[in-house]
């Protein structure tokens, strides 16, 4: 079957196909992160970006390409997470800019909205890096409007495009030596393919051949998560699912049947079939029809039933409780901000370190960090509680910088500054350095030049084997991470804390200052802070209660 053009119906499904394919595959892109760090991943934070544009996607019913491209946009555009989201949110951001000047596309129409995809998330990072998820998408564009003069099937035109997007994946490692270290492709590069790859297949016509919901089933979770996350009215009230062991032959035509039958008494159908077993998923209010019907071409297994109106109640009393009580503190929060001319917004981890902000003045504190990177979204209602006409962000995270910069462009009745904190120990500089009485300006100015001046240390586990700064790491070890790299591998936190101190101090070095976590008791912090004292008798040393998970220890060094 020739395919000629797509239109919004057929963009809709591919978009979700594409959404639910990266949230399957996830874990497996998590798996290529070379850092071997407990936090965010990849995988996780594109699989969430996604699917905030998901929820909006799915709510739409016959959209428009505009209004399908809108919802794309700005789905992902406030939910992105991560340097990766973010990145995504802007490909989808510069796609759908083009898409919406069109009723239907042709090949030429997606190549240029390829095209127009790479430049806007180009644009978005201040210094682009080769051999990641950007020159996989800049490869990939470059093939479509070659491949699109001359192919006008999106069936012949995809696999090329698919094609050339899989080998410049497979050329990442060449192109980065961090990745050639570690032996893996860019994960981010994967994300982009694994979502290309999940809507080539449902224009294609093909079921998911991974384990997640169907393409169908997501529409109605989305519905169920618009406005105020109050479920839509659930028609047909059993999700059934079931193998049949095929007993006889199951042919193109008996599966159209099949299907057929299963819509007449549900819908959110989806048949999976090889020779052996045909997988089924149908929502209905008769599961024992659909039993019934599939004992015809075999014996059943896994056979599966849940009660969705029962969940859709529980789900709406938790969910109205949760809403209310989040209103609630937000609005007291609100009240309770006199207007001011410059606040504070700060991304914090851990019960001390949150109190350190606050004593310094913060107005607000977004919970995140490393394991969970804040949305865009989450900057946007951070920045709408602070009451105050300038207002500076402490992303305090390298990968949380863009999703700050994002909501920053979508703010317009204040002025948002976002410093380009990446540790803890840089916000807290930042936030030392500000003087009330001075102008916005020179505030910024000092505070910039304290960052500068800060060397942070942080000492964590490896959650997985890699190879990375010429250091064979395994799982479980102790590293010692400096603001540039590994810096230490050891067995033991303390022995593992006192060398990667030992390449952040030097002559010049005056204070220490270190933030004990809360898997480390205030026994063992007092008696590490002796041996640093005897150490580094020319420097002042300070012990400070963080609170922080993950991490054993952040330590600064000015």
């Amino acid at each position: 079957m020739i395919i000629n053009t797509l239109d919004a119906a057929m963009l809709k499904k591919m978009f979700l196909g594409g959404a639910y394919r990266i949230e399957a595959k996830k874990e497996y892109i998590n798996e290529l992160n070379v850092f071997p760090v407990p936090d965010g991943d990849t995988g996780t934070n594109m699989s969430m970006t996604i699917m905030a544009a998901a929820k909006e996607v799915g709510s739409l019913e016959n959209p428009s390409m505009t209004e399908l491209a809108k919802a794309i946009s700005s789905g992902s555009l406030r939910g992105a997470r991560g340097n990766s989201g973010v990145i995504l949110s802007q490909l989808f951001r510069g796609f759908t800019k083009e898409i919406m000047k069109y009723e239907t596309l042709d090949t030429r129409a997606v190549a240029m909205g390829f095209e127009k995809a790479v430049e806007t998330a180009y644009k978005a990072v201040m210094k682009p890096k080769e051999g990641t998820i950007l020159t996989v998408a800049k490869e990939t564009a470059v093939k479509a409007l070659e491949v699109a003069k001359h192919v006008d099937d999106f069936e012949k035109f995809g696999a090329m495009v698919l094609e050339h997007a899989e080998y410049t994946l497979s050329q990442t490692p060449e192109m980065l030596p961090v990745l050639k270290e570690a032996g893996v492709v860019d994960s981010g590069g994967q994300g982009l393919l694994e979502v290309l790859k999940g809507a080539f297949d449902v224009m294609l016509g093909k079921e998911p051949d991974y384990e997640v919901q169907p393409i169908e089933k997501v529409t109605k979770v989305a519905t169920s998560n618009r406005s105020n996350d109050i479920p839509a009215e659930i028609t047909f009230g059993y999700c059934t699912e079931f193998i049949v062991m095929l007993e006889k032959e199951f042919t193109e035509e008996t599966e159209r049947e099949f299907k057929e039958y299963l819509t007449s008494i549900g819908d959110s159908i989806v048949v999976v079939s090889d020779d052996e077993i045909v997988k089924v998923h149908v929502h209905t209010n008769h599961p024992g029809l659909a039993f019934e019907k599939g004992l015809t071409y075999g014996s059943l297994s896994r056979m599966k039933v849940d009660n969705m109106r029962e969940e859709h109640e529980e789900k709406l009393i938790k969910d109205a409780q949760r809403i209310a009580e989040e209103q609630k503190q937000l609005e007291e929060k609100k009240v309770d901000m006199p207007h001011k001319d410059m606040g504070f917004i700060a991304v914090s981890i851990g019960e001390g370190i949150n109190e350190i902000f606050k004593g310094l003045g913060v107005d607000y504190l977004i919970e995140g960090g490393q394991t969970m990177n804040p949305s865009t979204e989450d900057m946007l209602n951070a920045i709408e509680q602070v009451n105050a006409d300038h207002i500076f962000i402490l992303p305090n995270n390298k990968n949380i910088i863009l999703a700050a910069e994002q909501a920053k462009e979508l703010v317009e009745d204040k002025e948002i500054i976002v410093l380009p904190t990446k540790t803890i120990p840089q916000g807290i500089s930042a936030v030392i350095s500000f003087v009330a009485e001075e102008s916005v300006e020179t505030n910024e100015e000092a505070m910039r030049e304290s960052i500068e001046l800060v060397k942070t240390g942080q000492v964590t586990y490896a959650v997985r084997d890699t190879s990375i700064d010429g250091k064979e790491i395994h799982i479980g070890d102790i590293m010692g991470i400096a603001d540039d790299g590994i810096k230490a591998v050891g067995k033991e936190v303390e022995e593992t804390a006192l060398q990667l101190l030992d390449s952040l101090v030097d002559e010049e070095s005056e204070i220490i200052c270190l933030y004990y976590g809360e898997e480390v008791s205030k026994e063992n912090a007092e008696s590490f802070i002796q041996q640093v004292e005897e150490k580094y008798p020319h420097c002042d040393v300070e012990l400070q209660y963080g609170g922080q998970p993950i991490y054993y220890y952040v330590m600064s060094v000015e």
